[in-house]
């Protein structure tokens, strides 16, 4: 695991930091000064951390309401095409 992508890891989580329940923010916080210390998490502390980001960010799918803005085309539009 790259040093960037556990950067990325915790920038994210950093937001939901409130959200945690106590075992999991210790976890947190253990692994966070880990992270200071520029020290690359090991297998175990990095599944720890993705299972973290998996709970608590979710990536939503944005809607799209393209529809809602485009002009209705008339039948005569249609038929000079």
């Amino acid at each position: 695991m790259s040093s960037r992508e556990q950067r990325d890891y915790f920038s994210i989580l950093k937001r939901y930091e409130r959200q945690f329940e106590s075992d999991e923010l210790n976890d947190y916080k253990m692994l966070i000064k880990r992270h200071k210390d520029d020290e690359d998490l090991d297998k175990l502390s990095m599944q720890r951390l993705k299972k973290l980001y998996d709970k608590y960010h979710v990536n939503r799918v944005r809607k799209n309401f393209d529809q809602f803005f485009k002009t209705p085309q008339t039948d005569s539009e249609d038929q000079s095409s």
